[in-house]
């Protein structure tokens, strides 16, 4: 008996040894596979969004969420301020489930996503922000993508269409065409609708930059329900979203974008050429669907800006519906996508 147990007990653990071998192996291989992609690698799944990825992207390592086909067309959402890739959990398996390859990425400033370099200038200028999504699109090697947004993703997918009509396939943008214009800015508004931008007001300030950063969750909050009135998020709705509030960047960024827009900060030279191109009021030629809710007020009709679409074109009106318009109206965005590259001039 103790010579049989001797044979099998050596037995196991040669078989123990040969399988941990063959699993260092498959692992070696992995890792290998993976650096080789460009640092492209899956760190976890989320049930709705898909596999959320890291990837080198120009001066970031962009986290993103994927899902859908690899060979699918491919879509690029994009989030604002203060939200985050959460915006689209319940749009993105819509797209996925119709044959669409969904890129979710995280801002600047926001989530996963972090500077390579800490010599990187914190920047939220608006060129900023949309060259790092150019460069996300190099490094997944997309030539091109119908690309969604709201708030900031809106600006920036407005910005593609305009600056790389090349690359933006048709454009879905919440608001319509918000590319900022710095000179247009300096320009006052109506007392009612300067109340409307307040918190700019107060990031202009060291006490709000501050005060941001001492009370970033509970700010944001506000700003969800001041923004969308009618939305009843839950604490679990919006936690899930506030985890992306974290990013040691986040206020940094934020701060900058905000005084950016009111001339009360630089960005960098490097974008100099592309903020002027912008200020000329580019006209966007791709097919385009804008969308307009309650929280645009008047503004909501699309009437304000329907000339800068000059190729085909279709205005949305969303009533009962706040700003963050992919998570409270998640179908009525996700058709949007899926019509707009049918639109005829």
């Amino acid at each position: 008996m103790e010579q049989y147990l001797n044979f099998n007990n050596r037995r196991f653990f040669s078989m123990v040894a040969f399988f941990m071998i063959v699993l260092f192996s498959f692992s070696v291989n992995f890792t290998v596979a993976q650096n080789n992609d460009n640092n492209n690698t899956v760190v976890t799944i989320d049930p709705k969004l898909g596999k959320l990825k890291q990837i080198n992207a120009g001066v970031l390592n962009v986290g993103y969420a994927e899902s859908g086909p690899a060979n699918g067309p491919v879509v690029i959402l994009l989030h604002g301020w203060p939200y985050d890739i959460h915006s689209y959990e319940d749009v993105a398996p819509i797209l996925a489930k119709a044959g669409y390859r969904v890129i979710v990425p995280y801002l600047r400033g926001y989530g996963t996503t972090r500077f390579l370099s800490p010599e990187t200038p914190r920047n939220g200028q608006q060129a900023a922000i949309a060259s790092d999504i150019v460069a996300l699109m190099d490094a997944l090697q997309i030539s091109k993508a119908t690309i969604g947004g709201f708030d900031w993703g809106a600006r920036t997918a407005d910005i593609i269409a305009a600056l790389w009509p090349e690359r933006c396939k048709a454009l879905v943008a919440v608001s319509g065409y918000i590319i900022t214009n710095r000179v247009a800015n300096l320009q006052p508004l109506s007392p009612k609708a300067e109340l409307g931008w307040w918190y700019q007001y107060y990031f202009a300030t060291d006490r709000g930059k501050a005060g941001y950063s001492a009370n970033t969750r509970d700010f944001n909050r506000l700003i969800w329900q001041i923004a969308s009135p009618k939305w009843n998020f839950d604490d679990t709705t919006y936690s899930r979203s506030a985890t992306a509030f974290d990013n040691p960047d986040h206020v940094a960024i934020v701060i900058h974008n905000y005084r950016w827009r009111l001339s009360l900060a630089e960005g960098e030279r490097k974008y100099d050429e592309l903020e002027k191109r912008l200020a000329t009021g580019l006209l966007i030629k791709v097919p385009t669907i804008t969308i307009g809710s309650d929280f645009d007020g008047a503004a909501a009709n699309g009437t304000a800006y329907a000339k800068k679409f000059v190729g085909p074109y279709k205005h949305i009106v969303l009533d009962g519906i706040g700003h963050n318009v992919p998570q409270e109206a998640p179908i009525a965005f996700a058709n949007a996508v899926m019509e707009v590259e049918r639109l005829k001039k």
